[in-house]
Protein backbone atom coordinates (compact mmCIF):
# COMPACT_ATOMS: atom_id res chain seq x y z
CA UNK A 1 0.00 0.00 0.00
CA UNK A 2 2.71 2.64 0.80
CA UNK A 3 4.27 2.10 -2.64
CA UNK A 4 0.90 2.63 -4.29
CA UNK A 5 0.26 5.84 -2.39
CA UNK A 6 3.72 7.07 -3.31
CA UNK A 7 2.95 6.50 -6.99
CA UNK A 8 -0.29 8.47 -6.73
CA UNK A 9 0.97 11.43 -4.76
CA UNK A 10 4.06 12.17 -6.86
CA UNK A 11 3.98 13.92 -10.23
CA UNK A 12 4.46 11.83 -13.34
CA UNK A 13 7.92 10.59 -14.30
CA UNK A 14 9.88 11.87 -17.28
CA UNK A 15 9.33 8.51 -18.94
CA UNK A 16 5.55 8.86 -18.65
CA UNK A 17 5.69 12.49 -19.73
CA UNK A 18 7.75 11.76 -22.86
CA UNK A 19 5.67 8.73 -23.82
CA UNK A 20 2.14 10.10 -23.30
CA UNK A 21 2.21 13.84 -22.69
CA UNK A 22 4.99 15.36 -24.79
CA UNK A 23 4.89 19.09 -25.41
CA UNK A 24 4.07 20.34 -28.94
CA UNK A 25 6.72 22.14 -30.96
CA UNK A 26 5.14 25.60 -30.86
CA UNK A 27 6.07 29.08 -29.60
CA UNK A 28 3.89 30.55 -26.85
CA UNK A 29 4.44 34.22 -26.11
CA UNK A 30 3.10 34.53 -22.56
CA UNK A 31 4.80 35.43 -19.26
CA UNK A 32 5.24 31.89 -17.87
CA UNK A 33 7.23 30.90 -20.97
CA UNK A 34 9.56 33.87 -20.61
CA UNK A 35 11.02 32.43 -17.40
CA UNK A 36 12.38 29.04 -16.38
CA UNK A 37 10.49 28.56 -13.12
CA UNK A 38 7.02 29.23 -11.84
CA UNK A 39 3.82 30.40 -13.42
CA UNK A 40 2.51 33.81 -14.43
CA UNK A 41 2.14 36.20 -11.51
CA UNK A 42 -0.62 38.79 -11.34
CA UNK A 43 1.72 41.74 -11.96
CA UNK A 44 3.30 39.93 -14.93
CA UNK A 45 -0.14 39.28 -16.37
CA UNK A 46 -1.15 42.92 -16.02
CA UNK A 47 2.01 44.08 -17.84
CA UNK A 48 1.26 41.55 -20.60
CA UNK A 49 -2.38 42.67 -20.92
CA UNK A 50 -1.62 46.39 -20.90
CA UNK A 51 1.01 45.93 -23.60
CA UNK A 52 -1.47 44.06 -25.83
CA UNK A 53 -4.14 46.68 -25.25
CA UNK A 54 -1.78 49.58 -25.95
CA UNK A 55 -1.01 48.05 -29.35
CA UNK A 56 -4.66 47.26 -30.19
CA UNK A 57 -6.73 50.11 -28.77
CA UNK A 58 -9.39 49.74 -31.46
CA UNK A 59 -9.86 46.02 -30.75
CA UNK A 60 -9.89 45.61 -26.98
CA UNK A 61 -10.50 47.55 -23.77
CA UNK A 62 -9.57 46.75 -20.17
CA UNK A 63 -11.85 47.17 -17.18
CA UNK A 64 -12.07 45.70 -13.68
CA UNK A 65 -15.02 43.81 -12.18
CA UNK A 66 -13.98 44.51 -8.57
CA UNK A 67 -11.25 43.54 -6.13
CA UNK A 68 -10.02 40.33 -4.57
CA UNK A 69 -10.18 39.94 -0.81
CA UNK A 70 -6.57 41.15 -0.67
CA UNK A 71 -7.35 44.23 -2.74
CA UNK A 72 -6.08 43.24 -6.19
CA UNK A 73 -8.21 44.40 -9.11
CA UNK A 74 -9.83 41.61 -11.15
CA UNK A 75 -9.39 42.43 -14.86
CA UNK A 76 -11.94 41.88 -17.61
CA UNK A 77 -11.18 42.45 -21.29
CA UNK A 78 -13.83 43.40 -23.86
CA UNK A 79 -13.26 42.70 -27.54
CA UNK A 80 -15.89 44.63 -29.49
CA UNK A 81 -15.05 45.45 -33.07
CA UNK A 82 -17.29 48.19 -34.38
CA UNK A 83 -19.23 47.04 -37.45
CA UNK A 84 -22.82 46.35 -38.45
CA UNK A 85 -22.57 42.56 -38.23
CA UNK A 86 -24.95 40.41 -36.25
CA UNK A 87 -22.78 39.19 -33.35
CA UNK A 88 -22.86 36.54 -30.66
CA UNK A 89 -21.72 37.32 -27.11
CA UNK A 90 -19.04 34.94 -25.76
CA UNK A 91 -17.78 34.94 -22.17
CA UNK A 92 -14.52 33.23 -21.13
CA UNK A 93 -13.33 32.85 -17.55
CA UNK A 94 -10.09 31.30 -16.29
CA UNK A 95 -8.16 30.97 -13.06
CA UNK A 96 -11.18 30.46 -10.78
CA UNK A 97 -9.09 27.82 -9.00
CA UNK A 98 -5.67 29.25 -8.20
CA UNK A 99 -3.78 25.96 -8.61
CA UNK A 100 -4.83 25.46 -12.24
CA UNK A 101 -2.34 27.68 -14.10
CA UNK A 102 -2.84 26.36 -17.64
CA UNK A 103 -6.32 27.88 -17.61
CA UNK A 104 -5.04 31.44 -17.28
CA UNK A 105 -1.97 30.83 -19.45
CA UNK A 106 -4.05 29.28 -22.23
CA UNK A 107 -6.36 32.28 -22.25
CA UNK A 108 -3.41 34.70 -22.30
CA UNK A 109 -2.11 32.78 -25.32
CA UNK A 110 -5.55 33.11 -26.91
CA UNK A 111 -5.58 36.87 -26.31
CA UNK A 112 -2.18 37.20 -27.97
CA UNK A 113 -3.24 35.13 -30.98
CA UNK A 114 -6.58 36.87 -31.49
CA UNK A 115 -4.90 40.25 -31.54
CA UNK A 116 -1.76 39.39 -33.49
CA UNK A 117 -2.67 36.50 -35.79
CA UNK A 118 -4.78 37.52 -38.79
CA UNK A 119 -6.03 33.96 -39.08
CA UNK A 120 -7.90 34.35 -35.79
CA UNK A 121 -8.43 38.12 -35.67
CA UNK A 122 -11.31 37.85 -38.14
CA UNK A 123 -13.34 36.06 -35.44
CA UNK A 124 -13.99 39.46 -33.86
CA UNK A 125 -16.06 40.41 -36.92
CA UNK A 126 -18.97 38.35 -35.58
CA UNK A 127 -18.19 37.96 -31.86
CA UNK A 128 -18.35 40.28 -28.88
CA UNK A 129 -15.94 38.64 -26.45
CA UNK A 130 -15.47 39.20 -22.72
CA UNK A 131 -12.55 37.53 -20.92
CA UNK A 132 -11.70 37.31 -17.22
CA UNK A 133 -8.21 35.73 -17.36
CA UNK A 134 -7.52 35.38 -13.60
CA UNK A 135 -10.70 35.20 -11.52
CA UNK A 136 -9.17 34.06 -8.21
CA UNK A 137 -6.10 36.28 -7.92
CA UNK A 138 -5.35 35.63 -4.24
CA UNK A 139 -5.46 31.86 -4.74
CA UNK A 140 -3.46 32.08 -7.97
CA UNK A 141 -0.65 34.01 -6.30
CA UNK A 142 -0.27 31.16 -3.78
CA UNK A 143 -0.94 28.31 -6.23
CA UNK A 144 -3.94 27.48 -4.04
CA UNK A 145 -7.36 26.29 -5.18
CA UNK A 146 -9.30 28.48 -2.75
CA UNK A 147 -10.00 32.17 -2.21
CA UNK A 148 -8.42 33.94 0.78
CA UNK A 149 -11.36 33.12 3.06
CA UNK A 150 -11.01 29.40 2.28
CA UNK A 151 -14.05 29.19 0.00
CA UNK A 152 -14.06 27.33 -3.32
CA UNK A 153 -15.32 29.94 -5.78
CA UNK A 154 -16.65 27.21 -8.07
CA UNK A 155 -18.98 26.06 -5.28
CA UNK A 156 -20.30 29.57 -4.71
CA UNK A 157 -22.45 30.33 -7.75
CA UNK A 158 -25.80 30.35 -5.95
CA UNK A 159 -24.97 31.21 -2.34
CA UNK A 160 -22.56 33.99 -3.40
CA UNK A 161 -20.72 34.33 -0.09
CA UNK A 162 -17.25 35.33 -1.33
CA UNK A 163 -16.46 38.90 -2.31
CA UNK A 164 -15.04 37.71 -5.65
CA UNK A 165 -18.14 35.61 -6.38
CA UNK A 166 -20.36 38.68 -6.17
CA UNK A 167 -18.14 40.75 -8.46
CA UNK A 168 -17.73 37.93 -10.98
CA UNK A 169 -21.45 37.13 -11.01
CA UNK A 170 -22.39 40.78 -11.52
CA UNK A 171 -19.98 41.04 -14.45
CA UNK A 172 -21.37 37.86 -15.97
CA UNK A 173 -24.98 38.99 -15.52
CA UNK A 174 -24.25 42.40 -17.04
CA UNK A 175 -22.64 40.91 -20.14
CA UNK A 176 -25.65 38.71 -21.06
CA UNK A 177 -23.46 35.95 -22.54
CA UNK A 178 -24.90 33.61 -25.17
CA UNK A 179 -21.87 31.27 -25.03
CA UNK A 180 -20.02 30.80 -21.71
CA UNK A 181 -16.87 28.79 -20.99
CA UNK A 182 -15.00 28.37 -17.70
CA UNK A 183 -11.45 26.97 -18.05
CA UNK A 184 -9.92 24.70 -15.40
CA UNK A 185 -7.40 21.92 -14.84
CA UNK A 186 -8.05 18.61 -13.09
CA UNK A 187 -6.04 16.24 -10.88
CA UNK A 188 -4.94 13.13 -12.82
CA UNK A 189 -3.31 11.37 -9.83
CA UNK A 190 -5.96 10.93 -7.14
CA UNK A 191 -5.61 8.96 -3.90
CA UNK A 192 -8.56 6.74 -4.67
CA UNK A 193 -6.99 5.81 -8.04
CA UNK A 194 -4.29 3.99 -6.04
CA UNK A 195 -6.84 1.30 -5.26
CA UNK A 196 -7.59 0.61 -8.91
CA UNK A 197 -5.50 -1.75 -11.03
CA UNK A 198 -2.43 -3.62 -9.81
CA UNK A 199 -0.38 -0.51 -8.95
CA UNK A 200 -2.91 2.26 -9.37
CA UNK A 201 -4.06 4.24 -12.39
CA UNK A 202 -4.00 7.82 -13.65
CA UNK A 203 -6.55 9.69 -15.71
CA UNK A 204 -5.06 9.95 -19.19
CA UNK A 205 -7.41 12.42 -20.92
CA UNK A 206 -5.82 15.71 -22.00
CA UNK A 207 -9.20 17.43 -21.88
CA UNK A 208 -12.52 16.60 -20.27
CA UNK A 209 -15.73 18.43 -21.19
CA UNK A 210 -18.20 19.36 -18.46
CA UNK A 211 -21.59 20.49 -19.73
CA UNK A 212 -24.88 20.45 -17.91
CA UNK A 213 -27.40 17.65 -17.54
CA UNK A 214 -29.53 19.71 -15.13
CA UNK A 215 -33.18 19.14 -16.05
CA UNK A 216 -34.07 22.80 -15.43
CA UNK A 217 -31.82 23.67 -18.37
CA UNK A 218 -34.02 23.41 -21.49
CA UNK A 219 -33.46 20.17 -23.38
CA UNK A 220 -32.78 21.85 -26.73
CA UNK A 221 -29.99 23.91 -25.13
CA UNK A 222 -28.39 20.85 -23.50
CA UNK A 223 -28.44 18.91 -26.75
CA UNK A 224 -27.18 21.78 -28.89
CA UNK A 225 -24.25 22.44 -26.53
CA UNK A 226 -23.15 18.84 -26.98
CA UNK A 227 -23.64 18.18 -30.67
CA UNK A 228 -22.52 21.58 -31.98
CA UNK A 229 -19.95 23.09 -29.59
CA UNK A 230 -18.51 20.15 -27.66
CA UNK A 231 -18.46 17.91 -30.72
CA UNK A 232 -16.55 20.49 -32.77
CA UNK A 233 -13.98 20.85 -29.99
CA UNK A 234 -13.65 17.06 -29.75
CA UNK A 235 -12.80 16.96 -33.45
CA UNK A 236 -10.13 19.64 -33.03
CA UNK A 237 -8.49 17.72 -30.18
CA UNK A 238 -8.55 14.46 -32.12
CA UNK A 239 -6.82 16.16 -35.08
CA UNK A 240 -4.12 17.33 -32.68
CA UNK A 241 -3.64 13.83 -31.19
CA UNK A 242 -5.06 14.87 -27.82
CA UNK A 243 -7.24 12.53 -25.77
CA UNK A 244 -10.64 13.70 -24.55
CA UNK A 245 -13.78 12.52 -22.78
CA UNK A 246 -16.84 13.86 -21.01
CA UNK A 247 -15.92 14.91 -17.48
CA UNK A 248 -15.39 12.09 -15.00
CA UNK A 249 -14.85 12.39 -11.24
CA UNK A 250 -14.42 9.50 -8.83
CA UNK A 251 -16.38 9.05 -5.60
CA UNK A 252 -16.99 6.32 -3.05
CA UNK A 253 -20.34 4.56 -3.31
CA UNK A 254 -21.24 1.77 -0.88
CA UNK A 255 -17.55 1.10 -0.25
CA UNK A 256 -16.54 0.96 -3.92
CA UNK A 257 -15.04 3.60 -6.22
CA UNK A 258 -17.53 4.78 -8.83
CA UNK A 259 -17.39 7.63 -11.35
CA UNK A 260 -19.73 10.55 -11.95
CA UNK A 261 -20.06 11.83 -15.51
CA UNK A 262 -21.21 15.36 -16.36
CA UNK A 263 -22.68 18.12 -14.20
CA UNK A 264 -26.11 19.00 -12.81
CA UNK A 265 -25.27 21.21 -9.82
CA UNK A 266 -25.93 24.95 -10.04
CA UNK A 267 -23.30 25.62 -7.36
CA UNK A 268 -20.75 25.21 -10.19
CA UNK A 269 -20.24 27.53 -13.18
CA UNK A 270 -21.13 25.01 -15.89
CA UNK A 271 -24.74 24.59 -14.75
CA UNK A 272 -25.11 28.07 -13.24
CA UNK A 273 -24.25 29.59 -16.63
CA UNK A 274 -26.46 27.13 -18.52
CA UNK A 275 -29.44 28.07 -16.33
CA UNK A 276 -29.23 31.60 -17.76
CA UNK A 277 -30.04 30.05 -21.16
CA UNK A 278 -26.44 30.30 -22.29
CA UNK A 279 -24.54 27.61 -24.17
CA UNK A 280 -22.17 26.63 -21.38
CA UNK A 281 -19.19 24.38 -20.74
CA UNK A 282 -16.48 23.93 -18.16
CA UNK A 283 -13.20 22.69 -19.64
CA UNK A 284 -10.93 20.49 -17.52
CA UNK A 285 -7.34 20.10 -18.77
CA UNK A 286 -5.08 17.42 -17.27
CA UNK A 287 -2.61 19.23 -15.01
CA UNK A 288 -3.19 19.74 -11.27
CA UNK A 289 -0.38 18.34 -9.13
CA UNK A 290 2.23 17.78 -11.86
CA UNK A 291 3.99 21.13 -11.61
CA UNK A 292 5.18 22.54 -14.92
CA UNK A 293 5.41 19.17 -16.67
CA UNK A 294 3.67 19.10 -20.06
CA UNK A 295 2.80 22.76 -19.48
CA UNK A 296 3.02 23.74 -23.13
CA UNK A 297 0.74 20.81 -23.99
CA UNK A 298 -1.76 21.87 -21.31
CA UNK A 299 -1.73 25.52 -22.39
CA UNK A 300 -2.15 24.54 -26.02
CA UNK A 301 -5.06 22.24 -25.11
CA UNK A 302 -6.78 25.15 -23.38
CA UNK A 303 -6.10 27.39 -26.36
CA UNK A 304 -7.40 24.87 -28.91
CA UNK A 305 -10.69 24.38 -27.08
CA UNK A 306 -11.18 28.12 -26.56
CA UNK A 307 -10.45 28.75 -30.23
CA UNK A 308 -12.88 26.01 -31.26
CA UNK A 309 -15.69 27.57 -29.22
CA UNK A 310 -14.98 30.94 -30.86
CA UNK A 311 -14.92 29.43 -34.34
CA UNK A 312 -18.18 27.56 -33.71
CA UNK A 313 -19.77 30.77 -32.43
CA UNK A 314 -18.49 32.70 -35.47
CA UNK A 315 -19.91 30.14 -37.91
CA UNK A 316 -23.30 29.77 -36.20
CA UNK A 317 -24.35 33.21 -35.00
CA UNK A 318 -27.98 32.99 -36.15
CA UNK A 319 -28.35 29.38 -35.10
CA UNK A 320 -27.06 30.16 -31.58
CA UNK A 321 -29.59 32.96 -31.21
CA UNK A 322 -32.44 30.76 -32.46
CA UNK A 323 -31.55 28.00 -30.00
CA UNK A 324 -31.53 30.47 -27.11
CA UNK A 325 -34.85 32.01 -28.18
CA UNK A 326 -36.39 28.53 -28.26
CA UNK A 327 -34.93 27.77 -24.82
CA UNK A 328 -36.45 30.96 -23.38
CA UNK A 329 -39.92 29.73 -24.37
CA UNK A 330 -39.49 26.42 -22.54
CA UNK A 331 -42.12 25.99 -19.81
CA UNK A 332 -41.22 22.55 -18.49
CA UNK A 333 -41.89 21.51 -14.91
CA UNK A 334 -39.61 22.85 -12.18
CA UNK A 335 -37.43 19.86 -11.29
CA UNK A 336 -36.41 19.55 -7.63
CA UNK A 337 -34.69 16.17 -7.61
CA UNK A 338 -33.52 13.69 -10.22
CA UNK A 339 -32.19 10.14 -10.49
CA UNK A 340 -29.06 9.31 -12.47
CA UNK A 341 -28.64 6.41 -14.88
CA UNK A 342 -26.02 3.99 -13.47
CA UNK A 343 -24.14 1.59 -15.74
CA UNK A 344 -20.75 0.04 -16.46
CA UNK A 345 -18.46 1.14 -19.28
CA UNK A 346 -14.81 1.08 -20.31
CA UNK A 347 -12.73 4.23 -20.03
CA UNK A 348 -9.12 4.74 -21.07
CA UNK A 349 -6.64 5.07 -18.20
CA UNK A 350 -2.89 5.05 -17.67
CA UNK A 351 -1.92 1.79 -15.94
CA UNK A 352 0.95 2.78 -13.65
CA UNK A 353 2.22 -0.78 -13.27
CA UNK A 354 2.61 -1.34 -17.01
CA UNK A 355 3.09 2.31 -18.03
CA UNK A 356 0.52 1.63 -20.74
CA UNK A 357 -2.79 3.07 -21.84
CA UNK A 358 -5.47 0.45 -21.16
CA UNK A 359 -9.26 0.10 -21.15
CA UNK A 360 -10.62 -0.07 -17.60
CA UNK A 361 -14.19 -0.96 -16.67
CA UNK A 362 -15.85 1.44 -14.20
CA UNK A 363 -19.32 2.14 -12.84
CA UNK A 364 -20.74 5.43 -14.15
CA UNK A 365 -23.36 7.61 -12.43
CA UNK A 366 -24.39 9.67 -15.44
CA UNK A 367 -25.53 13.23 -14.75
CA UNK A 368 -26.05 13.69 -18.48
CA UNK A 369 -28.72 10.97 -18.41
CA UNK A 370 -31.09 11.74 -15.53
CA UNK A 371 -34.84 11.53 -14.94
CA UNK A 372 -36.90 13.75 -12.65
CA UNK A 373 -38.09 12.17 -9.39
CA UNK A 374 -39.64 15.27 -7.81
CA UNK A 375 -41.05 18.30 -9.61
CA UNK A 376 -43.67 21.07 -9.48
CA UNK A 377 -45.58 23.03 -12.07
CA UNK A 378 -43.44 25.94 -13.16
CA UNK A 379 -44.89 29.14 -11.63
CA UNK A 380 -45.76 32.28 -13.55
CA UNK A 381 -43.78 34.23 -10.97
CA UNK A 382 -42.21 34.15 -7.54
CA UNK A 383 -43.16 36.76 -4.95
CA UNK A 384 -40.62 37.78 -2.30
CA UNK A 385 -41.05 39.90 0.83
CA UNK A 386 -39.25 43.23 0.52
CA UNK A 387 -37.54 42.78 3.88
CA UNK A 388 -35.51 39.84 2.55
CA UNK A 389 -32.55 42.04 1.62
CA UNK A 390 -29.95 39.26 1.28
CA UNK A 391 -32.19 37.21 -1.02
CA UNK A 392 -33.02 40.24 -3.15
CA UNK A 393 -29.34 41.21 -3.47
CA UNK A 394 -28.41 37.70 -4.60
CA UNK A 395 -31.28 37.54 -7.10
CA UNK A 396 -30.10 40.85 -8.58
CA UNK A 397 -26.53 39.57 -8.80
CA UNK A 398 -27.82 36.50 -10.64
CA UNK A 399 -29.33 38.84 -13.22
CA UNK A 400 -32.96 38.32 -12.20
CA UNK A 401 -35.29 41.34 -12.35
CA UNK A 402 -37.76 42.08 -9.56
CA UNK A 403 -40.62 44.58 -9.70
CA UNK A 404 -43.15 46.05 -7.28
CA UNK A 405 -46.48 44.27 -7.07
CA UNK A 406 -49.41 46.14 -8.60
CA UNK A 407 -51.54 47.45 -5.77
CA UNK A 408 -54.90 46.95 -7.49
CA UNK A 409 -54.44 43.19 -8.03
CA UNK A 410 -55.45 40.44 -5.63
CA UNK A 411 -52.85 37.70 -5.67
CA UNK A 412 -53.74 34.13 -4.76
CA UNK A 413 -50.40 32.39 -4.19
CA UNK A 414 -48.91 29.16 -2.94
CA UNK A 415 -46.98 29.47 0.31
CA UNK A 416 -44.30 27.07 1.53
CA UNK A 417 -44.74 25.63 5.04
CA UNK A 418 -41.85 23.65 6.57
CA UNK A 419 -43.14 20.25 7.72
CA UNK A 420 -39.80 18.64 8.50
CA UNK A 421 -36.30 20.00 8.79
CA UNK A 422 -32.71 18.79 9.16
CA UNK A 423 -29.57 20.90 9.58
CA UNK A 424 -26.03 19.58 9.17
CA UNK A 425 -23.73 19.93 12.18
CA UNK A 426 -20.61 20.61 10.11
CA UNK A 427 -20.20 23.55 7.76
CA UNK A 428 -19.90 23.01 4.02
CA UNK A 429 -18.27 25.88 2.13
CA UNK A 430 -19.06 28.37 4.88
CA UNK A 431 -22.68 27.35 5.59
CA UNK A 432 -24.69 24.77 7.50
CA UNK A 433 -26.64 22.84 4.87
CA UNK A 434 -30.37 22.35 5.45
CA UNK A 435 -32.90 19.85 4.12
CA UNK A 436 -36.64 20.45 4.37
CA UNK A 437 -39.94 18.76 3.63
CA UNK A 438 -42.49 21.26 2.38
CA UNK A 439 -46.28 21.51 2.42
CA UNK A 440 -47.89 23.96 -0.01
CA UNK A 441 -51.05 25.91 0.79
CA UNK A 442 -52.97 28.57 -1.17
CA UNK A 443 -53.54 31.99 0.41
CA UNK A 444 -54.52 35.51 -0.70
CA UNK A 445 -51.73 38.05 -0.25
CA UNK A 446 -52.44 41.22 1.66
CA UNK A 447 -50.48 44.49 1.82
CA UNK A 448 -49.03 44.39 -1.70
CA UNK A 449 -46.61 47.17 -0.73
CA UNK A 450 -44.62 44.56 1.21
CA UNK A 451 -43.68 42.39 -1.79
CA UNK A 452 -41.65 42.24 -5.01
CA UNK A 453 -42.45 39.98 -7.97
CA UNK A 454 -40.04 38.00 -10.16
CA UNK A 455 -41.72 37.09 -13.45
CA UNK A 456 -40.68 33.79 -15.01
CA UNK A 457 -40.75 34.96 -18.63
CA UNK A 458 -37.24 36.48 -18.34
CA UNK A 459 -34.23 34.80 -19.90
CA UNK A 460 -32.46 33.77 -16.68
CA UNK A 461 -35.61 32.56 -14.90
CA UNK A 462 -34.46 28.93 -14.63
CA UNK A 463 -31.97 30.13 -12.02
CA UNK A 464 -34.92 31.23 -9.89
CA UNK A 465 -36.16 27.63 -9.71
CA UNK A 466 -32.76 26.49 -8.45
CA UNK A 467 -32.47 29.08 -5.68
CA UNK A 468 -36.09 29.64 -4.62
CA UNK A 469 -37.63 26.15 -4.59
CA UNK A 470 -36.77 25.11 -0.99
CA UNK A 471 -36.04 21.42 -1.66
CA UNK A 472 -33.66 22.10 -4.55
CA UNK A 473 -30.12 21.02 -3.54
CA UNK A 474 -28.56 24.47 -4.17
CA UNK A 475 -31.41 26.68 -3.01
CA UNK A 476 -31.27 29.59 -0.58
CA UNK A 477 -32.96 27.33 1.96
CA UNK A 478 -30.44 24.51 1.40
CA UNK A 479 -27.58 26.96 2.02
CA UNK A 480 -29.19 28.51 5.16
CA UNK A 481 -29.51 31.87 3.42
CA UNK A 482 -33.16 31.45 4.39
CA UNK A 483 -32.94 29.91 7.89
CA UNK A 484 -35.87 27.60 8.69
CA UNK A 485 -37.56 25.60 11.44
CA UNK A 486 -40.52 23.24 11.52
CA UNK A 487 -43.75 25.18 11.09
CA UNK A 488 -42.13 28.21 9.42
CA UNK A 489 -43.82 29.93 6.49
CA UNK A 490 -41.07 30.88 4.05
CA UNK A 491 -40.81 34.49 2.78
CA UNK A 492 -41.08 33.34 -0.86
CA UNK A 493 -44.36 32.51 -2.63
CA UNK A 494 -45.33 30.89 -5.93
CA UNK A 495 -47.80 32.59 -8.27
CA UNK A 496 -49.35 30.05 -10.63
CA UNK A 497 -52.26 32.10 -12.01
CA UNK A 498 -51.71 34.06 -15.21
CA UNK A 499 -51.59 37.84 -14.92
Amino acid sequence: MPAILFAQLNPQSKKITDKFFADPNIEINTPAFDKKKGFTKYDEMMVFLKEKIANHKNEVTLDFVGESQKGKKIPILFFNRKNDNHKVKVFFQAGLHGNEPASTEGILYLIDQILNNSKYNKLLDRINLAIIPMANIDGYEKNNRFASNGLDLNRDHTKLLAKESKYLKQAYSNFEAEVSVDFHEYTPYRKDYAKLGAFGISNIYDVMFLYSGNLNVPKNLREYTNFRFVENARSVLTKNNLRHHDYLSSHKFQGSIHFKQGSNSSRSSCTAFALTNSISSLIEVRGVGIGKKSFKRRVNSTFLVALSYLETSYSNVDEVKQVIEQAKKDRSFAVLKSKLNIYKKDIQVLDLDKSEEVAFEVVIHDKLDAVATDSRIRPQAYIIKKNQYDIIEKLNLLGLRLEDLKLENLYNVEQYIVEDYFKEKMKYEGVYMQKVKIKIENIDLENNNDYLILFMDQRKSNLAIEVLEPEAPNSFVSYSIIPTFVGDILPVYRLTQKI
